[in-house]
């Protein structure tokens, strides 16, 4: 009789859950922004240091809590640091690495990395998302800063720009493959299976300005194959201002 309730219970629990989700509305995203006045030809003849990119990878459990994979984040941190390599030929400006440095230097630009990552989370939730777009981003105005402090990193490399690029992605497991399944087949609502987001952004070092950036909450992909990574850094890079187009194969 008491594992009787507890089932019963459990499965109210579930159908609740799945009834919120259901009422829960979809919202519109944009995906890119530019600051205004800034453009290709602000660009000719700078210099752009590639901060190195911040990857996480992992897989997302039946609760859609993520686990770190330490063999797959490293996979497509190289994989993602080889594509951004291979593309360089296509940006009209020269590229430099992130210096290897230590001490402060090297704190400061992990900083500036999980700064960014913040920030373009931001972004994307509070200006990207209509429904979410706060009061003072409701005219669209792109306005968003590092701040100033970014001209240290300049100092650092001789750039005008750095380009930050991160990664995410959650690949759901299969006790979370089932739940999904679950949620339709129970409640008739679309439940989650992984999380792939991907932010590249381009900052004036010189003001800390955001001057270019590209958000998306669900990006494509498979980040841990070549193929997959290249589809990855396509839309990463997806009208970056000035880019020359990739060569056909």
């Amino acid at each position: 009789m008491k594992m009787k309730n507890h089932s019963a219970a459990l499965f109210a629990v579930l159908f609740l859950f799945l009834s919120v989700l259901s009422d829960t509305p979809a919202l519109a995203q944009e995906k890119g922004a530019v600051r205004e006045g800034f453009s290709a030809e602000a660009l000719q003849g700078q210099k752009i240091v590639l901060v190195r990119p911040s990857v996480w990878v992992g897989e997302q459990s039946m609760a859609g809590v993520p686990e770190p994979n330490a063999d797959w984040t490293a996979q497509s941190r190289e994989l993602l640091v080889a594509e951004l390599g291979r593309r360089q030929a296509q940006f009209s400006n020269v590229i430099i690495a992130e210096p290897e440095l230590v001490g402060p230097e090297a704190k400061l630009f992990a900083d500036y990395r999980s700064l960014f990552s913040t920030v373009a989370r931001s972004v994307m939730v509070y200006q990207f998302f209509l429904g979410n777009r706060l009061p003072t981003r409701k005219k669209g105005a792109f306005d968003w800063t590092l701040g100033d402090g970014t001209s240290r990193l300049g100092e650092l490399t001789g750039a005008r720009y750095a380009l930050f690029v991160t990664t995410r992605d959650e690949y759901g497991s299969t006790g979370r493959k089932i739940f999904q399944l679950l949620a339709a087949g129970i409640a008739g609502v679309g439940v989650q299976s992984g999380v792939h987001q991907g932010f590249a952004g381009l900052v004036d070092l010189e003001t800390g300005y955001l001057v270019w950036l590209n958000a998306d909450g669900q990006m494509g992909g498979d980040v841990r194959t070549e193929d997959g990574m290249q589809k990855r850094v396509r839309q990463l890079l997806e009208d970056f201002p000035g880019l020359a187009e990739e060569p056909a194969h």
